[in-house]
């Protein structure tokens, strides 16, 4: 690990028990605050992270919005009446041609949001906690110097403590390694949970698939420096856990989203692009099936360029 990064752990890692609501809402004076919800059939859960939120975090967050990714069941109405504000993702920048995935709905997350600070959580956390919003907002209402805050935590599956994150192990960190040893002292590059500001969130572009938090990772360092970022261990984090299969195509996302970003920073030569089709195989009584999967990520310029989309707040 190159100097500069141990130096960096030590100095800008903190912990969510370091934080406390009452000395929160002090720092935050005048700061507004969004919190973010991307929601695509998460009916079970998403009530009672609104619900949380509104109830034990209502001093430090002005507004919770779920941005609701074609749910085919009720999850829309669940967070309206936890009290959060819902907008369909397709009707937000309804002149843009419409596109899918989870940076999609962040992106536009911003055209619909009025806080100077955005912590983005996903909708789908069981035994949701109110440290897992105060911990990330800790950094940034502390030290104006610091832009994006990333949350680490423990991620239990099938007993084991730490037996999630499989892509996160066998993808992203050694290509982070590889090719960007500044952002090797995160402990949870693809995190779902975190938060930024305004300013800086506007100024770089979004990935539309599972390689958006790669994607932010990147593109941040080069707008503001390894410095303005941060990272909080919020401890543990629990949610339905995928299938490997779909999380083969997260994977390929993630590598996708590599790709774009050394070939923008001039370090691919010139040459065919990636397919975007990943062929996976599943077991059948006669052999194998074929699946071929759509696994292309397409991007969204900086929000700031778009110039004043659906929103009350002035730009």
């Amino acid at each position: 690990m190159l100097p500069e990064v141990q130096g960096w752990l030590r100095r800008r890692t903190s912990s969510a028990g370091d934080w406390n609501i009452r000395d929160l809402v002090a720092a935050k004076g005048e700061t507004t605050v969004s919190v973010v919800l991307p929601a695509r059939d998460e009916r079970e859960t998403v009530g009672e992270i609104v619900g949380v939120i509104r109830r034990e975090l209502d001093a430090l967050v002005d507004e919770v919005v779920v941005i609701d990714s074609c749910s085919s069941d009720d999850t829309a109405l669940v967070a309206a009446r936890a009290g959060a504000k819902v907008h369909a993702q397709g009707e937000i920048l309804p002149d843009l041609e419409p596109l899918s995935g989870k940076g999609e709905a962040l992106w536009k997350s911003l055209a619909v949001t009025s806080g100077d600070v955005l912590v983005f959580a996903d909708a789908d956390i069981r035994k949701f906690r109110s440290s897992l919003v105060f911990g990330l907002l800790g950094p940034l209402l502390g030290d104006p110097g610091v832009a994006y805050v990333k949350g680490c935590y423990d991620r239990p599956l099938h007993g084991a403590p730490n037996g999630g994150g499989r892509v996160t192990e066998l993808v992203a960190r050694p290509l982070i390694n590889l090719h960007w040893p500044q952002l090797a002292g995160f402990v949870q590059p693809l995190a779902g949970e975190y938060a930024g500001r305004r300013s800086a969130l506007e100024r770089v572009p979004f990935l539309t698939g599972y390689g958006v938090e790669l994607g932010l990772l990147i593109d941040l360092l080069d707008l503001a420096g390894l410095d303005a970022f941060a990272q909080v261990d919020l401890g543990s984090r629990e949610h339905a856990p995928q299938s490997t299969e779909a999380l083969g195509c997260m994977a390929c996302q993630i590598m996708l989203a590599a790709w774009s970003r050394l070939e923008r920073q001039g370090r691919i030569t010139a040459g065919p692009s990636p397919s975007p089709r990943l062929a996976q195989f599943r077991r059948t009584e006669t052999g194998y099936d074929v699946c071929t999967k759509d696994i292309h990520i397409d991007e969204r310029p900086p929000m700031i360029t778009i110039g004043t989309p659906l929103t009350g707040r002035a730009r």
